[in-house]
Formats: C-alpha cells, structure tokens, sequence
C-alpha cells in the first residue's frame, strides 16, 4: 500500500515524461523549421554581403578614378603652360588647384551618392521590405525639402555651373554688379571678393545675374592727350609713338604690352584744342598701371618736342574768360 502510494503521481506535479515529449516535439519543429530556411537566410546573406562588397569596390574605383582625371588635366595644362612663358603668366595655379578640387569633390560626391543610395535600395529590396510607401515618403519629403531650401539648392546650382564653365577663379578681378574686387575663394554656395578698399564681400552664387571678368583674355588701357590746335599733328603723333615704342621696349612693360601703342586719331576738336585717343592692348589687370605709366613718358616725350599738353582750364585762363568750378568741401560754385 505505501509503495502504490509513493509511486502515484503527483496531481500538483509535472509528469517528467510527457515534458520531455514536449521538448523533443519542440527541438524537431525547430529543426525542421532551421532545415528549411536555413538555404534561404544564406542566400540572402551572401546576397547582401555581394551587394556591399561591390558598392564598396565602385565607389573606391570610380571616386580613384575621379581622382586621377583631374590630376592628369591639372599635369597636361602645366605642361602646356610651360611651353607658353606668355600663357604661363595669365594661368593662376591656385585657380586652377581650387576649381579642380571643387569639380572633383563634386563628382566624387556625386558618384558616392549614387552608388551607396542604390546599393542601400537593393538591400532593403532583398531583406523583403516593402519601398514603395519609403520612396514614396522620401519624394515628398524631397519635395518639402526643395520648396524649404529652394535659395541654397540655387546657389549650390549656380555655384556648379560657375565652377563647370570657369566663368572666374581665385586671383581674377571680377565685377558682379553690387559688389567688384579679387576672388579669393569659390565655394559651391558663396564667393568670397576683396574689394579695392580692403573688404571681403560675401556672395551668394544664386544671387549672381551677371559677371564682369577683367582678368581673362586681355585689357584695353586708354587714354586721352589734349594739346593746342595749332600744334603740328604728325609731329605729336610721332611723339606719342616714339613714347611707345620706347616703353614697350623696356622691362617689364615688355611683357605687359601685347601690341604697339597705336594713336587712334582726333577725338575732339575745338578752336583752341585737340584732342588725340592713345590705346594699347595689355595683359589683365594691367590697364591702370599701363595708363599711368604711358602718360608719364607721352608727356615728357612731347615736352622734349616743345608740345604742351593742355586742359579746358588753362585754355580758358589765357583766353581770359571765368572758370566755374565746385568747391569740394561746400559744394559751392566760384569763379577765379
């Protein structure tokens, strides 16, 4: 009676038997479930695996291969700088470095973006996720984005273009409309200018409707030399060429002046004066310090020659009629 009662199970207690029953039905479930989709997992684990490994190897290829473009532009325009000592002097190398560095990142950008936003894409696509409803929710938060954003996705437009085009470049004196000086940075978003007085100017690319550039191609220095009626005009003509020939001859006006200076003829005639247009093609940037320079020995040339180089004033001193003029401090007319 006592071993019936000692063997009987226990109402309160669980029957060892059957819970290992359990677990082995369960370990089965499991390993038939692990059996059949184990194949599965594994495709799409070296799928994906596949997937990166090559997004990887593109990026770092073409974004190399970016690279060396550039470079190899940068290495063919120096060698043909050099065999042109003229041409060498009007190619700024950090304009040319900057606008090279900018254009690369770019396109290395560019190309990141492409190849990781697709590869990120065919990712998901394989997990089994659902894009529509995410492309669906990027193009309307692109949307939001473009509508918020228009001004700086203008300037970063604008900024593009310029640096595509080589509209101006680091070194180059350019007039933008409300502002004018040296560039000294270009950015995809801003361009930075140091004006004549020593400020920087920041500017928007997107705010840019026009650009003056006085540093490409070549530059015009002119200049006006008034001298009496009666004087002789062969002999001031030859006078102000002889100053020419003389000042392009010299250094380093040899290299700034890229024609003769050439007398274009009478401007102006009055009964008292005469009025002769002097020109010369220079180098960029040069035109000012040219005029300067040309004024200088044009007069002193015509004084060897006993030519005066006359104004409206004197004329009108010697003549004995009153000059108006504006006092600078008042603004008041008087006359002497």
């Amino acid at each position: 009676m006592f071993w019936l009662i000692s063997a009987s199970p226990s109402p309160e207690g669980p029957d060892p038997a059957r819970s290992l029953e359990d677990a082995q039905e369960r370990a089965g479930e499991a390993a038939g479930w692990l059996g059949e989709n184990w194949s599965h997992w594994l495709t799409s684990g070296l799928r994906i695996l596949f997937i990166c490994v090559v997004a990887v190897v593109l990026r770092y290829v073409i974004r190399r291969a970016i690279t060396q473009l550039i470079a190899r532009m940068n290495r063919r325009s120096e060698v043909a700088d050099s065999g042109n000592a003229l041409r060498g002097l009007l190619v700024n190398g950090e304009r040319r470095r900057q606008r090279s560095e900018a254009i690369g990142s770019v396109l290395r950008n560019v190309a990141s973006f492409v190849i990781l936003g697709t590869a990120a894409l065919t990712v998901l696509s394989g997990l089994g996720i659902n894009l529509a409803p995410l492309l669906a929710s990027a193009g309307v938060a692109g949307v939001a984005l473009g509508f918020g954003a228009r001004n700086l996705v203008t300037d970063l437009l604008a900024g593009m273009f310029m640096l595509l085009e080589d509209q101006y470049g680091v070194g180059d004196h350019v007039d933008v409309g409300e502002a004018s000086g040296t560039v000294m940075e270009i950015g995809l978003r801003v361009t930075q200018l140091r004006g004549d007085g020593g400020e920087i100017w920041y500017i928007r690319n997107g705010e840019i409707k026009r650009v003056g550039n006085l540093s490409q191609g070549w530059a015009m220095a002119s200049l006006d030399v008034q001298v009496r009626s009666s004087e002789d005009l062969v002999e001031v003509r030859s006078a102000i060429t002889a100053a020419g020939e003389e000042m392009s001859k010299s250094s380093p006006w040899d290299e700034v002046l890229w024609e003769p200076v050439e007398v274009l003829g009478l401007d102006e005639v009055t009964l008292d004066s005469m009025m002769l247009r002097v020109s010369v093609k220079t180098m960029p940037g040069k035109a000012l310090g040219v005029e300067r320079e040309l004024r200088w020995r044009i007069k002193k040339a015509l004084d060897r020659r006993g030519i005066q180089i006359v104004d409206d004033h004197s004329l009108a001193i010697e003549a004995g009629r009153p000059v108006t003029t504006l006092d600078k401090g008042e603004g008041i007319p008087f006359q002497r």
